[in-house]
């Protein structure tokens, strides 16, 4: 459009944004008498329009225009959806506002404790308002909202006398659900304070995944106490088996009623009606994956996350917050309790408990030798000597014994690395990894090898018949690793007449019941056996802790960990084989100590200032691009007195989508990634300054577009 010299230069830059020329704007609808003008966020994944723009308020939409309500508006030519933030006297524009086009649905969708922590997340991992409010407000549901509105107001939900089941016990809290927290230090004290309407903060590692004492009971007693003092509360797991694991336990403390799931493996249709549900107050307790950390609880009391370690966390889409840090952030926000609980201990959360604002609930020794399996290494001395191929056997002798003497008794779990059968193929001669011609990607062989298996691309499925070695020029593959289906083949064959069940990929299974068989399944995967495992073999540990990865250690730990707790304590005979030469991860397993694998792991990061101990920005994207911001940012933050610690910029690693990596390349010559390293007291300088510097970038289209990532987990 073409400038007006009469028009000052800044009234036609805001014109343009609200969609009129300033002389064109026509007079408009009669205007509400209060509070004529309404602020809103418009829907647009734009940096540079991540601001809140003032509208006028029809007459006519004065009762629906309310903050938190959907609305649509004109801007800059094109109808889009926004939200209200707030609604105000005047506006500071300078010109005259365009007036709302119409209020998509009079429920108030956005309640003013989610806005405020909307715009903490998007400050925090230096995103967009809109890309949070995406995640934050389910789609909606039009005819859920007409029964919604049309339905007669319910009542709220009132604290369950269930719930206070151990008021009565004093003190001491040794009887009814309080009693499994017992053997865990400060873990009475931590319920009563719920109970009392207290707003403690602990970090909690529970021993069992199995059983009454499993984790959900613990977490849906935590929830009792909370709503027994009249508050709400918010609980995040990673996937739909801990959901429905924690739902049935607490469906066994508090009224159906009172419970709302959010989480998209429901689909949009129940979701919403939950998530309306929790608006209306009916429902004060909110469970979920992801998204339920924005949930809208009335009067929330408690926070909770349950294994934060697990990479499912993390939201896929820009900005990648983390829904542990959305919880902590809410907590902080609205004065919550906050409960982050897992079998073992990441070292964020370590790091929380040192700086003293989180208090650790752990097992008495005692009561964790009670409780806990016998953990055995095939790789110490004792067992080397008895067995000299244990260092070099994938199932050693003791672990062979293990699961023999364990389907006597019981299921037994084998926990493996990979899904597949051969997920890798390697040079017969050579030893080199086996690359498809065609896209450089790994060979792999779908099912049971034999003189028709053909191996074949895991990136791009081309068949490769007649592969050829690029480093000798051999035909000949051997199987570089062996998967899931496999070692169930092979245990198959070596435990005649025992069942073998398989957990891997796109055949999770939830739970597998009592009888006497081999369970194989994925790190990540394990099913829940009733009355717990009678063995759990932990195979290719070293392949774990291989990774080419800063958290390789913390991640096996926290997946051993997590598989160990689902076998019966060692007065029952629940034995744990794990099969890795001897490391301090090993012995953190061995001697069940996730706290001081914790503790240990954070003093290293610490010493060599890596994340958690400092925060990182990753920089992605094509290389001029990256050198260009990174340069930008580095001088705007100079300039306020910031220093940064700075790594690249360095070719982005080629990455397949096999191995879900979220940063692969289609050329991985052109892009590049620089990383910024920066401490936790100058995060909000750093995170406004690459805000800023985004949003323009994005308004001069000089450069090409970067991606920004805060604290990925997969960069190091």
């Amino acid at each position: 459009m073409a400038s007006d010299e009469s028009v000052p230069p800044g009234a036609v830059q805001l014109s343009l944004l609200q969609g009129f020329p300033a002389k064109a704007r026509p007079s408009g609808p009669p205007l509400a008498a209060h509070l004529p003008v309404a602020r809103v966020f418009v829907e647009t994944p734009l940096p540079h329009l991540d601001r809140p723009f003032d509208y006028s308020v029809p007459a006519e939409l004065n009762e629906a225009a309310q903050a938190g309500v959907r609305v649509k508006v004109s801007f800059n030519g094109q109808d889009l959806s926004g939200f209200i933030i707030e609604r105000t006297a005047e506006s500071d524009a300078g010109h005259t506002l365009v007036p709302l086009q119409k209020v998509v649905s009079p429920v108030v969708v956005l309640t003013p404790p989610v806005r405020d922590l909307v715009a903490a997340v998007a400050a925090r991992y230096a995103g967009t308002v809109s890309d949070v409010l995406r995640v934050a407000v389910p789609p909606r549901m039009a005819r859920l909202e007409k029964e919604f509105l049309t339905a007669p107001a319910a009542e709220p939900a009132a604290p369950d006398p269930r719930a206070d089941v151990a008021a009565a016990t004093g003190p001491d809290v040794t009887s009814g659900t309080d009693s499994d927290w017992a053997g865990y230090r400060n873990g009475p004290a931590f319920v009563r304070h719920l109970r009392d309407g207290g707003s403690p903060r602990a970090v909690f590692n529970p021993l069992q995944g199995f059983g009454p004492a499993a984790w959900p009971h613990l977490l849906a007693t935590a929830v009792a106490a909370v709503r027994a003092s009249g508050r709400g509360a918010v609980v995040v797991v990673p996937d739909y088996r801990d959901l429905d694991q924690l739902e049935k336990a607490l469906l066994a403390v508090l009224p159906a009623d009172d419970i709302a799931r959010l989480t998209a493996d429901d689909g949009p249709t129940p979701r919403y009606r939950s998530f309306l549900r929790l608006l209306a107050g009916s429902a004060r307790v909110a469970i979920g994956t992801r998204s339920a950390a924005f949930a809208p609880v009335l009067d929330l009391g408690l926070i909770a996350c349950w294994d934060d370690g697990d990479d499912l966390h993390i939201e896929q889409r820009a900005p990648y917050a983390h829904s542990r840090d959305v919880l902590l952030l809410r907590a902080d926000q609205e004065g919550a309790a906050c409960l982050m609980a897992g079998h073992s201990r990441s070292t964020e959360l370590q790091r929380l408990v040192e700086a003293g604002w989180a208090m650790p609930v752990e097992a008495d020794r005692a009561f964790a030798r009670r409780t806990v399996p016998r953990v055995l290494n095939t790789a110490d001395s004792f067992e080397q000597e008895r067995d000299p191929l244990a260092l070099v056997a994938r199932l050693p002798g003791a672990a062979w014994r293990a699961a023999k003497d364990g389907l006597e008794r019981g299921p037994v779990l084998v926990q493996v690395a990979r899904a597949g059968y051969a997920p890798s193929l390697v040079c017969e001669t050579c030893r080199e990894p086996a690359r498809c011609q065609a896209c450089q990607g790994p060979l792999a062989l779908a099912g049971a090898s034999g003189s028709s298996a053909i191996p074949q691309c895991r990136w791009c499925s081309m068949p490769a018949p007649e592969w050829q070695c690029a480093h000798c020029a051999g035909h000949k593959l051997r199987k570089g690793a062996t998967g899931v289906l496999r070692t169930a083949e092979e245990l198959g064959r070596a435990f005649p007449g025992k069942p073998v069940i398989t957990s891997s990929g796109g055949n999770i299974k939830a739970g597998v019941g009592g009888a006497k068989a081999l369970v194989v399944a994925t790190v990540g995967a394990e099913p829940v056996a009733e009355g717990g495992y009678a063995a759990a073999l932990l195979l290719d540990g070293d392949s774990l802790l291989r990774r080419e990865n800063l958290r390789a250690g913390e991640d096996t730990v926290r997946r051993w960990f997590n598989a160990a707790a689902l076998v019966r304590p060692a007065s029952d005979g629940g034995l744990v084989v794990i099969t890795a030469t001897e490391s301090v991860a090993v012995g953190a397993l061995l001697r069940w100590d996730p706290a001081g694998y914790a503790r240990r792991e954070l003093e290293l990061r610490m010493e060599l200032q890596l994340p958690p101990a400092v925060r990182i920005a990753s920089i992605t994207g094509p290389r001029a691009a990256v050198v260009h911001f990174s340069g930008t940012v580095e001088k705007e933050l100079a300039s306020a007195g910031v220093a940064l610690r700075t790594a690249g910029p360095a070719p982005l690693v080629l990455t397949g989508p096999a191995t879900g990596g979220a940063w692969s390349a289609a050329a991985a010559g052109q892009d590049a990634r620089t990383l910024l390293f920066f401490a936790y007291g100058q995060a909000a300088t750093v995170t406004r300054v690459l805000r800023a510097t985004k949003a323009a970038a994005a308004a001069k289209r000089s450069t090409e577009p970067v991606q920004i990532r805060l604290d990925g987990v997969d960069v190091l």
